[in-house]
């Protein structure tokens, strides 16, 4: 099968499209034929090298896909051949205290297709059966392999870990990132009022349409006082972020009294200062979230399936072109997901 890979950690001139052999799958795997797959910042950072994943070299990265089933397993009998599916990214044992309790993202052996194991920018993947999910008929592959992890973030970080509720406001940074766009149309849904961010003006109607009421360019504006202006200096209940350094202080002005702070990534940096007086005087909470549930994730493709939530595709490539694929996710230059077609 044709793949793309890297053999040692650098930038992306370390991807190549060769030749590998095909997966072969256990007895509880399913082997899916790759028709899509969806790039994440994660694919930059352990092409570039991370400690917290240590991996085989070489490796395959890709974490969202959807494809349809080539084979299954001998002891599988709830997934077919033929089936279109999307994969679940988190893998778990399904055996520890954490899975049974229906925390699967808490559990100890816990880790993501295409980082601890080859993922999709490849021809086949093969993946646990419990992983392999009915994609809704009205999704196109593309759109399919486009929401899973994001939504899965989006969603544990909202719900699971900020409680938002009906009537409170939310900040999230970043609209036209897959955490973004996604916590946008999930934050609107459940009925908050959503502020957002973007770095250009061609990207707020776009913010607009997903369910903004308000968006600010952050890069002519200062955030934290216009949301401030915005909320007549109360501030937010409540911020979704996954950039890092470079946003963080402004996160933390931004909030109110008794607000939440989520945060999933750091792509700016991984160090960030923190004036403690700040956050026990304003009764601040800041959680760190890390992927979601299974179940969120099925709740997440429920809600696709019936059009409350959409897959925002800002651009696809062929397989094998992911390395043009990753330069535009370096850019910044993109709203929505970008999607890899096989």
């Amino acid at each position: 099968m044709k793949a793309v890979l890297f053999r040692g950690h650098g930038g992306p001139d370390t991807l190549s499209y060769e030749d590998l052999p095909i997966p072969t799958i256990g007895p509880e795997e399913v082997l899916v034929r790759v028709k899509a797959c969806a790039l994440n910042h994660l694919d930059i950072w352990i092409r570039q090298g991370n400690p917290a994943y240590p991996m085989t070299l070489p490796h395959v990265s890709g974490s969202d896909v959807a494809g349809i089933v080539e084979q299954v397993g001998s002891q599988i009998d709830n997934v077919t051949v033929g089936q279109r599916v999307f994969v679940s990214p988190g893998l778990s044992c399904w055996k520890c205290e954490q899975c049974l309790a229906g925390r699967d993202n808490l559990c100890r052996s816990y880790g993501l297709l295409g980082a601890m194991t080859h993922g999709g920018y490849a021809e086949y993947v093969k993946v646990p059966f419990r992983n392999a999910l009915p994609i809704p008929e009205n999704l196109s592959f593309e759109q399919a392999a486009a929401f899973p992890l994001v939504s899965v973030t989006a969603s544990h970080m909202l719900f699971a870990l900020a409680g938002l509720q009906h009537g409170e406001t939310v900040l999230i940074m970043g609209a036209g990132s897959g955490v973004g766009m996604m916590a946008v149309q999930m934050a609107k849904l459940a009925g908050a009022r959503v502020m957002t961010t973007v770095g250009s003006d061609d990207k707020i109607p776009k913010a607009v349409t997903l369910g903004a009421d308000a968006v600010i360019n952050h890069t002519r504006e200062k955030v934290a006082e216009r949301v401030k202006l915005l909320t007549e200096g109360r501030g937010v209940d409540v911020v979704i972020e996954h950039i890092g350094p470079e946003v963080w202080d402004t996160c933390l002005h931004s909030l109110g009294k008794g607000g939440r702070l989520i945060t999933c990534g750091a792509t700016t940096g991984t160090e960030v200062k923190l004036d403690l007086r700040y956050v026990y005087s304003r009764q601040l909470t800041i959680k760190g979230s890390y992927m979601g549930t299974r179940a969120e994730l099925v709740k997440a493709s429920e809600l696709m399936g019936q059009g409350r939530l959409i897959s925002v595709i800002d651009r696809t490539y062929p397989l094998k072109d992911a390395r043009a694929a990753q330069e535009q996710m370096i850019s910044r230059k993109f709203f929505g997901k970008i999607v890899l077609t096989v």
